[in-house]
């Protein structure tokens, strides 16, 4: 069949869309093929019973003219009632199949979609924005529906009705059939200057939509600044245009869709004007047919404009849903920006030593943010990562976490080069607590369980008493069970990055990468959370970032990042004897006569 198919649209879909098409097809009818077999069949049953109707009109004039015929008369009523009997519950079958195998063609690429999504690297994130992606998720796999759809209700049923109603036309009235086809060309080429409009609109109306979804998203996430800043009527102006612009590319595609039905409208009675002028004329071809036979010949071609008329729209139908299906396609086959390799190992057990080896990384073509830069974060060690804001402090952590891969040299833990290690072995490895703390939409048990899946309810009670978070949670309306919110929008921001630091101590990893973990405490819940992480750092290669120097004088050791390089390094109490940046730092933030260390 799908040979048969894709000769077919070889010659109804414009070539610049085949291969695209075709692909829709190959992968979605195959996957759902128990679907669209049972769909395929009620359609033919269905087209079969539609000329069915056209053809026992002739019995049916023919029996009624004779009323002596009794007998046939109850024939043909019979013959009726089982035939639409048969048609309907054909039309029931067919609808339910056709929903079945839509449903879950929609579902199977937003699937595709967004494991996409996740196979894409931090950068692919940065560069593309989360409306266009939300466009492609949604949009485009309804429109991949939408066409498969279409292109199988008008193969089978539309195009077999039709050719079964023209053979009961010609069958009945040759002549008058041909009159009557002679207004396919016509509306075809009406039909083709319209395309390139709709192409046109569907875009124009895709990137309204787009922008529609982006003044929601940043209404939601930044309602404090727009408050605080009186930007409710910028913001509103700003939606109002965007809805305008929706609105009115709708309107407009609406109205090109439109012309398709007078157009045939006005054809079509053209056609059978002509049609009934003729059948009163006594010519060769007309003369000597019965009232049966004419009543026929009417009925089919009456029955014959719906389908006609939905094989006209078709191709406008398609134009105006391609735009979404290249949207998906586009993603689907966009080279991943951190891809595994292939021949990746697991790291295996280790102690979790991690080096840096004369590595080189910039995020785009500005300046560079690590220059040749070498260092060591010993095995079961604390180091911290101190220095002035911009320095690569952060992105030294991205990089552990292989959220980028740097342009020259190596970041290995244990020896292998994090480039041929699989994704689950590195993230085994290690946990994190970013600056940014971030809740899913779900319970404060589930976001704690994030870190460990499986984990009993008593290890997520141990890791939240020793972040300091078992007080404040029991006091929630439903304790562990109480949702969060939208990233945590019911919490304060203290208790949100306590839930994060009970995550990592959940996930008990051999490395621990901790950014400004206390920055959101107060000084009585940072000194408790510091008491626990001393506990949860031991015997761990831990690496921290800290600003507030307070937090980090007890660490092993200390590496002063400045400019993407590394300036000095050690101990606290070593670096405090030097008249370096560190002591400078120091300086700033205590004053020279306030040494937390002695020197």
């Amino acid at each position: 069949m799908l040979g048969l198919l894709k000769k077919f649209f070889d010659r109804l879909i414009p070539g610049m869309y085949q291969s695209d098409i075709w692909r829709l097809l190959t992968e979605n009818i195959h996957a759902q093929r128990k679907y669209y077999t049972v769909a395929i069949i009620a359609m033919v049953i269905v087209a079969y019973t539609t000329s069915s109707v056209a053809w026992i009109m002739r019995y049916i004039v023919d029996a009624m003219t004779v009323p002596e015929n009794q007998g046939m008369v109850m024939v043909v009523a019979g013959a009726v009632a089982g035939i639409f009997v048969v048609k309907g519950f054909a039309t029931y079958v067919q609808i339910v199949a056709l929903a079945r195998a839509g449903n879950r063609i929609v579902a199977r690429q937003q699937v595709k979609l967004y494991d996409k999504l996740l196979r894409q690297g931090v950068s692919f994130f940065n560069l593309t924005e989360s409306s266009d992606l939300l466009m492609r998720v949604t949009q485009s796999a309804q429109s991949a529906r939408a066409i498969v759809d279409l292109v199988v209700t008008s193969f089978v049923r539309d195009l077999l009705t039709l050719v079964g109603l023209l053979i009961v036309m010609f069958w009945q009235q040759p002549l008058l059939s041909t009159v009557s086809v002679v207004i396919g060309p016509i509306a075809i080429i009406g039909v083709r200057m319209l395309l390139t409009s709709v192409r046109n609109i569907m875009q124009q109306e895709l990137a309204s939509l787009a922008e529609i979804i982006k003044v929601i998203q940043e209404t939601s996430t930044g309602i404090r600044i727009i408050k605080a800043f009186a930007l409710e009527d910028r913001m509103a102006e700003r939606m109002a245009g965007a809805v305008r612009d929706v609105e009115k590319r709708s309107n407009a595609l609406v109205r090109i869709e439109a012309i398709t039905s007078p157009l045939m409208d006005t054809l079509s009675g053209f056609a059978i004007a002509a049609v009934v002028a003729l059948s009163a004329v006594k010519i060769a071809g007309v003369e000597g047919t019965t009232p049966g036979q004419l009543m026929s010949f009417v009925t089919a071609l009456l029955m014959a404009y719906e389908p006609a008329k939905r094989l006209m729209r078709m191709r406008i139908t398609i134009e105006a849903n391609m735009v979404g299906v290249r949207m998906m396609f586009g993603l689907l086959d966009q080279d991943e920006t951190m891809a595994e390799a292939p021949d990746a190992r697991p790291i295996g057990p280790g102690p979790g030593r991690v080096e840096f080896h004369k590595v080189c990384f910039e995020y785009g073509a500005d300046r560079p943010i690590l220059q040749d830069l070498s260092l060591t974060f010993d095995a079961g060690k604390t180091t911290a990562l101190v220095g002035p804001s911009g320095g690569g402090k952060s992105t030294i952590l991205n990089l552990i976490l292989r959220l980028y891969d740097p342009r020259h040299g190596e970041v290995r833990i244990d020896g292998h080069d994090l480039r041929q290690v699989t994704f689950a072995s590195l993230r085994d490895k290690i946990s994190f607590v970013g600056q940014d703390t971030f809740l899913f939409s779900a319970s404060v048990a589930d976001n704690i369980r994030f870190g460990l899946p499986g984990a009993t309810e008593d290890d997520v009670i141990a890791a939240c008493k020793a972040a300091n978070a078992h007080e404040f949670i029991e006091a929630l309306p439903q304790g562990y069970r109480t949702a969060v919110g939208e990233n945590g929008a019911f919490l304060s921001g203290g208790q949100k990055q306590r839930l994060a630091i009970a995550r990592a101590i959940l996930r008990n990893a051999p490395i621990l990468l901790l950014d400004e973990a206390t920055s959101a405490l107060d000084s009585r819940s940072e000194a408790l959370v510091q008491e626990a992480l001393q506990h949860l750092t031991r015997g761990r290669t831990t690496i921290v970032i800290a600003h507030r120097l307070s937090t980090v004088l007890g660490a092993d050791k200390i590496c002063v990042i400045e400019g993407g390089r590394l300036v000095e390094e050690g101990s606290a109490t070593a670096l405090l004897n030097r008249n370096g940046l560190f002591r400078s730092l120091h300086d700033q933030q205590f004053g020279p006569q306030d040494r937390r260390i002695s020197a």
